[in-house]
């Protein structure tokens, strides 16, 4: 070839280079292990975000505790309230000792007199009674103790036995049922003694049980009451 073709010969294009192959990414490994794909959804690997409310834990012994005070409370007035409205079983028993020994004072008191101090065995006869038996008292005082000064007499009285039959509590009533012995003293002669069963009404004043009512009970109707 000569110099004049090799210069009009049009030159041989470069080949461009051949790009170099981008890396390939390596994969993540695949968790081996139930355990190890438990450890990366656990709660600790998300925390809470930040300002999210804590979650209390209630603790069994305190909340046990809590509702172990809570019934001893309800008990406590449930008793109350069952104390306030139950019946006074001994209350009722304190009042009925009460009416029965005002009761026998006061027969003993209207049994018992003595034309020496008949106005002071009067009085506690006014003392232990109302009612209708007291206003009788005082209407016939007078004549009463000039009968009883003129027979010279001295009474005196013993209790045998005593009961109440009947008591009512709410309305302040009761009847009591007195075994009295009696001893009838003149001034010149021998005492004579004799038995008597009395009935008196009680009723109850400020003042305490005064006899409302007194009077002799039927030898027959004393008879039947024994066994």
């Amino acid at each position: 070839m000569t110099a004049t073709e090799s210069e009009s010969a049009e030159p041989v294009p470069e080949t461009e280079p051949v790009p170099e192959t981008e890396p390939v990414p390596e994969t993540e490994p695949v968790p081996e292990t139930v355990d190890e794909v438990g450890a990366e959804v656990s709660p600790e690997a998300n925390p809470a975000p930040e300002g999210a409310a804590p979650t209390r834990r209630v603790d069994p012994v305190r909340l046990t505790a809590i509702v172990l005070l809570a019934a001893s409370v309800l008990f406590a007035a449930f008793g109350g309230w069952y104390w306030l409205s139950a019946p006074r079983g001994s209350s009722d028993a304190g009042v009925r000792d009460q009416a029965l020994r005002s009761g026998e004072q006061a027969v003993l008191n209207f049994n018992t007199l003595d034309y020496r101090h008949v106005g002071t065995g009067m009085n506690l006869w006014l003392q232990s009674s109302t009612g209708s038996l007291h206003a009788s008292i005082v209407a016939g005082k007078t004549a009463f103790e000039q009968q009883i000064v003129k027979a010279q007499t001295t009474t005196s009285a013993r209790i045998l036995d005593a009961a109440l039959t009947s008591l009512n509590v709410q309305s302040g009533r009761a009847v009591i049922i007195v075994a009295i012995q009696l001893t009838v003293t003149p001034a010149h002669g021998v005492a004579s003694t004799k038995q008597s069963r009395l009935e008196g009404t009680l009723a109850r004043t400020a003042s305490g049980w005064k006899l409302s009512g007194l009077s002799q009970v039927p030898v027959q109707a004393a008879a039947g009451g024994q066994r």
